[in-house]
């Protein structure tokens, strides 16, 4: 048996991995659909029976779903497997927060360092933009908005740091906590002084990483998650107190 035969890579095979690749890194989202066949065929230069092979095999894997009328949307398997059972989780067993928060503090303080460290130009511009939208939803004093633009940057942030795993950690997370940042904000929103720390904090990492400061950018991320964890420690404190005196209300009719 010959070992040094070269090894032959079918069309189809190719194509799928190239696909794959886009869906991993990021390129392709949750939710987005892929371009019309003959677009797509046109592109890799194939057939399109060659092509729906290739879209197939993603189909099969779970990272593709396709629907008839609708098309080919990419899944959220790679975020949902890990957010699903997690959200559940955090409900029934609320000390787990302190874990997740420390958890974020990891990954947001490295994917901060990474994004500074490797981030491109049009990553850069996909930050500002994402920072800018963030920005103007601060101004219009919608909550919603503050909160979508809130996970948004920072998962533009993520996803400039060119890890894939980062990447898809980071939306799995925001998945996970997203319930917890829409509880955080409104509570900070209550406190104007505390608002416009967190304000100021989004912009310090905004600066940091788009100055390519891995240094400042992983400090400023790290700040935000301790200033995030002390702010939902607050919020408890004072939900608690509420519900304590609730409570004596109760006891005293």
């Amino acid at each position: 048996m010959n070992q040094n035969r070269p090894v032959v890579i079918r069309i189809a095979d190719a194509v799928a991995k190239d696909l794959e690749l886009r869906i991993l890194e990021g390129s392709l989202k949750p939710g987005d659909r892929l371009p019309a066949e003959r677009v797509l065929a046109v592109e890799f230069s194939v057939s399109r029976p060659t092509l729906r092979e290739a879209i197939q095999k993603l189909v099969s894997k779970g990272l593709l779903s396709t629907r008839h009328g609708g098309g080919t949307v990419v899944t959220d398997q790679l975020e949902a497997t890990f957010a699903d059972p997690w959200q559940e989780m955090l409900k029934a067993h609320p000390l787990l927060q302190s874990d997740m928060l420390e958890f974020r503090h990891m990954l947001e303080g490295e994917a901060a360092l990474l994004a500074a460290e490797r981030a491109t130009d049009a990553d850069i511009a996909r930050i500002d933009a994402a920072f800018k939208s963030l920005e103007a939803a601060y101004d219009s004093d919608d909550m919603q908005a503050c909160i979508d633009h809130d996970v948004a940057f920072h998962q533009a942030i993520a996803e400039a740091s060119h890890n894939a795993m980062i990447g898809h950690l980071s939306a799995s997370l925001m998945r996970v906590v997203h319930g917890h940042v829409s509880d955080n904000l409104v509570h900070l929103h209550d406190t104007p002084k505390h608002w416009a720390q967190i304000r100021a904090q989004h912009k310090a990492i905004w600066e940091a990483v788009r100055a390519h400061d891995s240094e400042n950018s992983k400090r400023g991320a790290c700040e935000h998650i301790t200033f995030v964890r002390l702010s939902m420690e607050d919020a408890a404190k004072i939900e608690g107190r509420r519900h304590t005196a609730i409570r004596r209300l109760g006891e005293s009719i």
